[in-house]
């Protein structure tokens, strides 16, 4: 079960709302979904600091920060499980990956998928080709955390509190934010 929450800072604390990411395919579209929510709940300037919460229970959970017009800075807590995630690739990219663009993992990902024993690359009927993608993608992503662990430093979360959280995370990191009113009402 995912859950998937916007909050934005104002002059008065956080304003929280809940987002189905159903339209969502790219960070960007993440970066721009931040903003947007932060503009509406300032009157109008998207400057303020807005975070975006991905959580899939008890499995991993993705916090996106937007500081205004700046590009987005990520945390996931553990890429090799948000890999296997829809979700969780829109935050995986090949900048916090470390790899280029269209780098040769990605296409070696492709030519594994040919790779099936059958006839001019034509997909074995009894496997799942999504299958060999996931799994090779989850061999190409590192366990455990991934990210700028010093995402909510500032915001009265430290690095070394974020690296401990597994479960119920997103309600430590709200509560260390004195966000937790807000996003109990969006849960």
């Amino acid at each position: 079960m995912y859950f998937a929450a916007l909050l934005a800072r104002t002059e008065d604390g956080w304003e929280a709302s809940d987002t189905e990411l159903d339209d969502v395919e790219t960070l960007s579209d993440l970066t721009e979904l931040a903003r947007e929510h932060a503009a509406d709940v300032t009157g109008g300037s998207d400057e303020e600091t807005a975070l975006v919460f991905i959580e899939q229970e008890d499995v991993w959970f993705g916090v996106v920060r937007v500081d205004g017009e700046e590009d987005p800075r990520i945390y996931v807590s553990d890429a090799a499980a948000a890999s296997r995630s829809s979700y969780g690739e829109i935050l995986l990219t090949d900048e916090l990956l470390g790899r280029e663009p269209g780098s040769a993992d990605e296409d070696d990902l492709e030519d594994l998928t040919d790779l099936d024993g059958t006839e001019d690359g034509e997909p074995d009927p009894e496997e799942d080709d999504d299958s060999a993608v996931i799994e090779g993608s989850s061999e190409a992503v590192p366990p455990g955390p991934l990210g700028d662990t010093r995402i909510l430093d500032d915001l009265g979360l430290s690095e070394k509190e974020l690296l401990s959280l597994h479960t119920d995370a997103l309600n430590e990191i709200a509560e260390a934010l004195g966000a937790s009113e807000v996003l109990e009402t969006v849960r």
